[in-house]
This record gives structure tokens, sequence and C-alpha cells, in this order.
């Protein structure tokens, strides 16, 4: 593949210019394992590993390359093998905050176009989790597209369409059956060529299989959803980049059981814009929506123009991004003052070596 079809772009072009010309070359990250990564090159497959420095200044897990995002490489085709110098700036990244107890950033797809959110119309189907996913998904700079799986086993499916685009607020809904090919054409044509996709959503939703019947090939392993709750195994264990055969590439991710927020206010307010718009209507601007008069909120859950279970989801959703802004502008600052502390030293130790 050229590197035109494996997404480089003006964006990417422009921000290499400052390595031409030193024997170097441009690489996307296909696979990321621990402490390497599989990429894709002008001298095809080749693996890879980061310098020390990369490693030195690092201030935790979103400093590392993930998958979708271009590198500069150091390329030894010789021996399949390079090393990675430098990351390219990311154009758009869906995170999450890492699963544990550090107040981490987790990027799970880099560089996308558009990120696939993929929701079951079994059991599985959630519309909170989903409104969490949008906000997730606009968050990360790329067009966001709802897809809703297994329509051929789905019960009460109109009701389940109508529940999706009530919480949608504009975004493309893709209605499909990936295990009958139907709805793929639909996904095709998001996929041109050059286009990176990424494919998010909990286990057992069908996400491998949708790649695989895009590819025409099993490509990625399935299993099947435990009949009691719907609940899916994780039969993606890693994270891959992919070509598909009719033009673009998907980013096929595990299924994710953690999705703590992110993300900043923007995204949050466009997620409920049709409740922010409520909020900037009552009668006082720092109304609790509580027992104030002329609480537009209070107005609508009355006469039911505002679901209790949106609204809901909207206080939980907003106090987890208080919280979690709070924590990171502390770990903000420690990371920035480790980091200042490795800068001085590097520029301390080239001192003395003049």
């Amino acid at each position: 593949m050229t590197l035109e079809e494996l997404g480089w772009n003006p964006f990417f072009a422009e921000a290499y210019v400052a390595f031409a010309g030193q024997g170097l070359s441009p690489a996307r990250v296909a696979i990321q394992h621990k402490g390497a990564y599989e990429l894709y090159s002008e001298f095809g497959e080749l693996r890879g590993e980061v310098t020390g420095k990369i490693h030195y200044l690092a201030r935790g897990p979103e400093d590392y390359p993930a998958v979708g995002d271009w590198v500069v490489i150091h390329a030894r085709p010789e021996e399949g093998g390079a090393t990675i110098l430098e990351m390219l700036p990311r154009k758009t990244k869906f995170s999450r905050r890492a699963p544990g107890p550090k107040a981490e950033e987790q990027i799970v797809a880099a560089n996308i176009d558009t990120v696939f959110l993929v929701s079951g119309l079994d059991g599985n189907f959630n519309i909170r989790r989903m409104e969490r996913y949008l906000v997730l998904a606009k968050e990360s700079g790329a067009t966001p597209v709802i897809v809703l799986n297994k329509a051929d086993i789905a019960k009460d499916l109109d009701l389940k369409v109508k529940e999706t685009d009530r919480i949608a607020g504009g975004t493309p809904i893709v209605l499909m059956s990936a295990t009958l090919d139907e709805g793929l054409d639909a996904m095709r044509g998001y996929l041109q060529p050059g286009i990176t996709g990424a494919l998010l959503g909990s286990s057992g939703v069908g996400k491998s299989t949708i790649i695989n019947h895009l590819l025409g090939v099993e490509y990625f392993k399935t299993m099947a959803v435990r009949e009691s709750d719907a609940r899916g195994r994780h039969a993606t264990t890693h994270r891959e980049l992919v070509p598909i055969p009719t033009g673009g590439l998907l980013i096929d991710t595990p299924g994710m059981r953690e999705l703590q927020l992110w993300s900043g206010p923007d995204a949050f307010r466009e997620t409920f814009e049709d409740i922010e718009t409520l909020v900037s209507t009552c009668r006082f601007r720092d109304c609790t929506h509580e027992k104030e008069p002329g609480c537009s909120i209070r107005k609508a859950l009355e006469d039911g123009t505002l679901d209790a279970g949106r609204y809901k989801s909207y206080k939980k959703l907003l106090k987890e991004i208080a919280y979690q802004n709070r924590k990171d502008d502390k770990v903000a600052q420690l990371l920035e003052k480790e980091r200042w502390k490795k800068l001085t030293s590097q520029q301390k130790r080239g001192y003395k070596k003049s």
C-alpha cells in the first residue's frame, strides 16, 4: 500500500517536513505490543521499538505510540525492523481514562476519521452507555456514526431505533445485521481510500464479525455471547489497524467494560445539547433544578418532553467530568514538574560534555 492509502495526508506531511532528507521514513502503527510495534511503511510491514529518549520523556501512556499513530522511523528493511524516533502530532484521538487507580489517559485509537460506535440490538443494548460513547467520540475530533447491529434478532426494533435517535443529536445511525451482510454497504460508504475508521463498543456487539465480513475472510476470531445475559467475551485481545479491500482502513478494538470519561466540557455539552438548552432558559442562572420557580428542567420532566433517565445520565456524567477535571489538574502539575526536571537534567549533562 502507498502512504496515501494508509491515511497519509497534508496534515502529517507538513509535520514531517522537519525530518525530511535525514534518511528517515514515516510509518503507521498497526499493532501495539508490550514493548514493540507492528508498523506499515513504504518498505512493507516492519517490527519497531521506541528509543530510550521516548521512554525517558514520557509522562504517561499517552506519550507512547498508539494504534493509528504516524511515527518517524529509522528503517532496517533488510532485517524487517525499525527504530521509532519520534511521533508525529495526532490529528484526532479517541481516549478514555485508563482502568486502575491512576488518573492516566489511554489512547484507544489515533488519527481516525470516523468512529463507529457499535451496539448490539440484543440484551447488550444500553442507551445510557451509548450516551457515554458519544461524549468521548465527539471529544476525539473524529466523526461519530452509531451502528446498531444484530437487527435480525432484535426485539422491539422500532422502539430501540427511536430511543437511539432521541439521544443521537443528528449523529448518523446505521442499522445492520453483520452475519446476514445487511447494512455493510452503508459502512463501506464511510471508508473511502485513505480514510481510517475505528470500531468501538463493548464485548459481544459484533465488532469482529463486522470487520470479518468487510474483509471477506475470517480474520478475527469471534465468540458467541452468553444467552443468559447477552454478555460478550473478549474475542479481540488487542487493537489492530486493518486495510479494507474496498477502500479505507479499520481499527478493531477489544470490548471495553470500563468506559470512564477523559473529556472536556465541549463534547459533553454537544452530546446533551437538548438539556443544556433547557438549563439556559431557567429563570435563575444558578438554578439547582430542585425547587426553584421557573425551572425549565422540572417543567420538561413533568410534561414528559425530557426523559428522566437521560437527565439522570446527564447529572451523573457532569459530576464525573467535574471530579475528573479536579484530579487531572493536580496530576498535570506533577507531571509537568517531573518533565521539566528531566529536560533540565538532560541539558546539564549536555553542558558538561561540551
